[in-house]
């Protein structure tokens, strides 16, 4: 089986071979890496998306790091609303941090299973398929610039199977089993895609609702991702 986290890395930027050092100064080599090879760099969900808000993950995620993306604000916002704060989407995120080490929001390799982290690709490539626009055509040239990010075999496999079969909501459901977990299956999924049809918000609310995260929490993720998103 392929390593689901890297994979996830792959999707939103943090692939650097020898990395270490905080996410900023990631972000400063991912940055070079993207100039000299955009196919290994984070490109793919510009890729599956093919829009303005596939070009937007590349770029912003370049910038955040790979999983500590999703946990990261997921971690933010359940922060946030459990302090009882107003949302505030219009401002400007600061820099975006790893959950502590002790949190249930953690990316440490002993908390974060591969069977979850392969949820989380699953998830945002189920929200990347809501708006139609992946048909067979498009899937045959999505799978033609994947060959050239290097994934290896499993994983370009994985990817085309995903693309191909109908979005299972209660799979990808019952795969988040805590609060956080879920929460994280709604930040990925709202990352990747801007509710600006109501087909996309439908899914959105279809996807909380089945989740069971309560409004209030919701409002919090929604206001966190679009703050990421204004601060890159």
């Amino acid at each position: 089986m392929f390593d689901a986290k890297k994979l996830l890395d792959q999707f939103l930027g943090s692939q650097v071979p020898g990395g270490s050092g905080s996410i900023g100064q990631k972000g400063n080599d991912l940055l070079g890496m993207a100039k000299a090879n955009p196919w290994k760099s984070g490109a793919l969900a510009a890729v599956l998306l093919g829009t303005k808000t596939g070009r937007s993950i590349g770029g912003n995620a370049l910038k955040l790091g790979g999983l500590a993306v999703i946990a990261g604000l997921g971690y933010q916002a359940y922060k946030n609303y459990q302090a009882g704060q107003k949302p505030e989407p219009s401002q400007a995120l600061p820099e975006l941090l790893p959950p502590p080490k002790d949190s249930p929001f953690s990316t440490e390799p002993q908390a974060v299973s591969n069977d979850f982290a392969l949820s989380l690709v699953r998830a945002m490539i189920a929200a990347a398929k809501v708006d139609g626009h992946i048909d067979a055509g498009e899937r045959s040239r999505i799978m033609d610039k994947v060959h050239l990010s290097g994934l290896g075999t499993e994983a370009e496999a994985f990817i085309d199977a995903e693309l191909a079969r109908p979005i299972d909501l209660d799979a990808l459901v019952a795969s988040a089993q805590t609060e956080e977990q879920r929460v994280e299956i709604y930040t990925a999924s709202r990352l990747t895609i801007e509710p600006d049809t109501r087909t996309e918000r439908g899914y959105l609310d279809m996807l909380a609702g089945r989740l069971g995260l309560p409004d209030a929490l919701v409002d919090h993720i929604e206001a966190t991702v679009a703050s990421a998103k204004i601060s890159l």
